[in-house]
């Protein structure tokens, strides 16, 4: 991604270049025709040949610069989502942290240089901040529902402070670069342990560790569920988004999906299924199974917990829209 970016601005700022040198020399030698015999007659044809030439090219240009700051976001007007975020980041600015540029995410990144992993939403990379701390750096990918995944996140994880909750650092919003700063954990994520497939590799934990990354999950939902003054219910809780720290705490991550509830509702609303197959709550699936509410995350642990033991098999494919891939017959 970045260095696609990179390469899009190289020949933005080249093409601007040629363009510019062309016009100059263009100009240079037209002007050179009218010195001699004669040249009183061909200066207002030179005059309108300069004039014509300019027409043209000086658009060229303005258009090659407004590419060019678009993919910097430089650009001094905003689109309706970013006028959006913009105005709900104003109506919190007490609850987000530190904002940082894109210039600012590419030298703590070191211009991306190293990648922690890819999902849906964006990259994630390892940079360091000024103190020295590590930290992991998720790009959000530019695509329509950037928004409203943006503000999720932020709304979300500025609200909670607890050990088994992921901690955002700071955040980049600068036209359509948009990147969300964590804490980093350097073990990872809990998927790359859970799975029988990996049992006998080096990767393999010890049941206690697995009973007590088990519990800090539980303690992380239920602060999220009854401990915020507004109320979090996550929707997407799988393997991929309990990352661990240098202890094996396991910490709840990835906010995108989240939705935020007054503490008084017991049943909440969503526009649509949201979660992944094989976790997604069945009421989250389809209205016919109940009311949504916290308990849908349960179900989401309770799935996680069952891969932990052994006891299921991460056997569901990506590609089926059946339900009895959201959800087994037997966990209902």
């Amino acid at each position: 991604m970045s260095l696609a970016d990179e390469s899009d601005k190289f020949k933005f700022d080249k093409i601007y270049m040629v363009c510019s040198v062309v016009a100059a020399v263009a100009i240079y030698f037209l002007l050179q025709t009218t010195v001699g015999v004669g040249s009183k007659r061909k200066t207002p044809i030179i005059a309108g040949i300069v004039a014509g030439t300019l027409s043209l090219l000086f658009p060229c240009l303005v258009i090659l610069k407004f590419f060019s700051a678009s993919k910097d976001g430089l650009l001094p007007f905003k689109s309706k989502d970013e006028a959006r975020v913009e105005s709900f980041l104003q109506k919190n600015g007490k609850l987000h942290p530190k904002r940082y540029t894109y210039a600012d995410v590419k030298r703590m990144t070191k211009s991306f240089a190293v990648k922690l992993g890819e999902g849906a939403f964006g990259a994630v990379y390892r940079g360091n901040l000024h103190d020295g701390r590590q930290v992991a750096v998720k790009m959000l990918k530019d695509t329509k529902g950037d928004a409203e995944e943006f503000m999720n996140e932020v709304a979300s994880i500025s609200r909670t402070s607890h050990v088994n909750v992921v901690t955002l650092l700071g955040f980049c919003l600068q036209g359509s670069k948009r990147a969300l700063i964590y804490e980093y954990m350097p073990n990872g994520s809990l998927e790359r342990y859970v799975f029988n497939s990996n049992m006998n590799s080096g990767n393999s934990l010890s049941w206690e560790k697995l009973f007590d990354i088990a519990i800090g999950m539980a303690r992380g939902l239920e602060y999220l569920h009854r401990g915020c003054n507004t109320r979090i219910v996550h929707f997407d809780i799988k393997p991929h988004n309990i990352i661990l720290d240098q202890d094996f705490c396991s910490k709840i991550s990835d906010f995108g999906l989240a939705k935020l509830c007054l503490n008084k509702e017991t049943a909440i609303s969503i526009a649509g299924a949201r979660g992944t197959i094989g976790y997604i709550a069945p009421e989250v699936y389809s209205k016919q199974f109940g009311i949504i509410s916290s308990k849908s995350d349960v179900h989401s642990y309770g799935m996680m917990v069952l891969e932990m033991v052994g006891a299921r098999d991460r056997n569901t494919s990506g590609n089926s829209e059946s339900s009895s891939q959201y959800f087994p017959r037997w966990t209902i």
